[in-house]
């Protein structure tokens, strides 16, 4: 449903305003010199403007309602943190406004274009899963780069958002944080909880302590997955059983259960126990493994280092006692490039933000445009709608779109609502 409020917001920020009718309730005309900075947080809607009245320039900040006698059913005529309003923007002046301090705030009412009202409205309603999908090949093709561009570092600087809220979780471990996102990864999707479960049971100074030995790491992953619980006569399995009860009791581990995983309709090579695998192999392959890729310089060099065998064992096996023919159970490519995006990428994003060095940003930047975009429901949607990503960069800020705009109809918020907002003729 359109909130009138937002779209008052969208006609100030955007100075989509008749300029010849903004005057105060007294007749005075209004200069705009800056609209502000839109505060999405407690306080006046926009801060830093400037407006020009009675040939004064005035700075301060500004705040909107639908009518004006919201300023008193909001509290505002009470809080010291509205003195500052130097203006106040009303759909209706229904009445005399005045702040903390007991001074008249001046107010002016800005009238809602009717093609714009009518075009928000139907975006903001629309049946369409991509409220806009029939009006995007209209947008220019630098508007469309442009918005992209802008979305890729904002889902970049969510994530670092993240993975900071992990580090204080973690006392500032980055190779711990690292560890839990990346066991989160290997989950694909599907066993994602329960992959960053198992990393949260076993903390990665165990995994260290034991990186000589890829079977004690494997013993370890498993046995705090649930799945050493079974009654198996076979060698490879007793034996990783017996470690994993010695090692259990050595650290005082409890484990999660195993049949939480999920193998329904999952083929084969990507089943949990390759998955866990997969990842013990990797993780057993360097000491610390963050400080290892930080070290790395291209995408090819990582990429590389992360194609990593299983051991033998599961060279012939898709899960415990049961041989199948002998194949490399490497991670695929796809599944690497997603270990890259999703991992590797925003922790160097991450890393490079918390000690200022821009190159781990740029690297990062420059990794997911190494990459080809990702083939899922949401870019396919995109594509049909006439937006192509070139490289994994785009398909990230295309993901961040849908996720962020389109499913919460933001299209106020969004460049190419505000492209389609913007024009005079009413959109159908």
């Amino acid at each position: 449903m359109l909130n009138s409020e937002q779209l008052l917001h969208f006609i100030w920020k955007n100075r989509l305003y008749n300029t010849d009718s903004l005057k105060t309730e007294n007749g005075e005309m209004i200069e705009v010199l800056e609209p502000g900075l839109y505060n999405e947080n407690a306080g006046p809607d926009f801060f830093n403007s400037k407006i020009r009245a009675k040939g004064k320039v005035w700075a301060g900040n500004v705040e909107i309602h639908r009518a004006s006698s919201d300023w008193v059913r909001h509290g505002h005529h009470k809080d010291k943190a509205y003195n500052s309003v130097i203006l106040h923007l009303a759909e209706s002046i229904d009445t005399e406004i005045v702040n903390e301090g007991g001074r008249i705030v001046p107010q002016c009412r800005v009238v809602v274009p009717e093609h714009l009202s009518n075009n928000a409205e139907y975006l903001i309603n629309s049946k369409y899963s991509l409220p806009c999908q029939n009006f995007l090949s209209s947008i220019p093709k630098l508007k469309i780069n442009g918005w992209l561009s802008f979305l890729t570092l904002d889902r970049l600087e969510r994530k670092a958002n993240d993975i900071n809220n992990h580090l204080n979780r973690f006392n500032n471990s980055w190779d711990e944080v690292f560890y839990v996102i990346l066991s989160r990864n290997y989950g694909f999707g599907l066993n994602s909880e329960e992959f960053e479960r198992l990393a949260l049971s076993l903390p990665y100074k165990y995994i260290l302590k034991h990186s000589d030995s890829l079977f004690q790491v494997e013993a370890l992953m498993f046995g705090q997955a649930g799945l050493l619980e079974e009654v198996i006569e076979e060698d490879y399995y007793m034996r990783l059983k017996n470690e994993y009860k010695f090692l259990k009791t050595k650290y005082k581990l409890k484990g999660i259960e195993g049949y939480v995983f999920k193998k329904m309709r999952v083929r084969p090579v990507s089943f949990p126990v390759i998955r866990i695998a997969q990842l013990a192999a990797l993780l057993q392959k360097s000491g610390r493994l963050f400080s290892t890729i930080l070290k790395m310089k291209d995408y090819r060099e990582l990429f590389n280092y992360l194609q990593t065998e299983p051991s033998d064992y599961w060279q012939s096996h898709y899960s415990f006692g049961k041989s199948s023919a002998k194949n490399k159970k490497m991670p695929g490519v796809a599944s690497l490039e997603v270990i890259v995006i999703n991992t590797i990428v925003p922790m160097l994003f991450a890393y490079g933000k918390k000690s200022g060095n821009e190159e781990y940003c740029t690297r990062a930047i420059d990794i997911l445009e190494t990459i080809k975009p990702e083939n899922n429901i949401i870019i396919r949607e995109f594509i049909a709608a006439g937006i192509t990503p070139a490289n994994a960069a785009d398909s990230q800020a295309i993901i961040q779109l849908k996720r962020e705009y389109c499913e919460k109809r933001k299209c106020l918020y969004c460049r190419y609502g505000h492209s389609l907002l913007s024009v005079d003729n009413v959109i159908r």
